[in-house]
């Protein structure tokens, strides 16, 4: 029997519970500052970007379609003027943050 409490890890019952919370804790704190915070400023910057979007300015859509707002309507929905003078209605939450600072650089 004293073989089997031995291949167990002993018998001890009266470890120290800091000693197994602190590796939870300090991956909660890693997972918070290398995935939940960049996603969340990530976030924040693009509704800021949103909100001051102005007409004239140079879009490109989550869809990838590259164009100028043409009208911005109370619902929050505009119209966005493409290459060739085709005007699509559009939400506001389909512009892309990723490429639109270069596409205002290069055109």
């Amino acid at each position: 029997m004293n073989n089997l409490v031995i291949l167990m890890g002993g018998a001890q019952s009266g470890g120290n519970p800091i000693t197994q919370i602190v590796p939870l804790v300090l991956i909660v704190v890693v997972f918070y500052f290398f995935m939940i915070r960049p996603q969340m400023k990530k976030q924040k910057d693009q509704k800021k970007y949103i909100e001051a979007l102005k007409i004239g300015d140079k879009i490109l859509t989550i869809g990838g379609i590259y164009g100028t707002i043409h009208k911005m309507n109370e619902d929050g929905t505009m119209v966005m003027a493409v290459e060739d003078g085709t005007k699509m209605k559009i939400s506001k939450n389909a512009v892309s943050n990723d490429a639109t600072a270069t596409l205002n650089q290069t055109t």
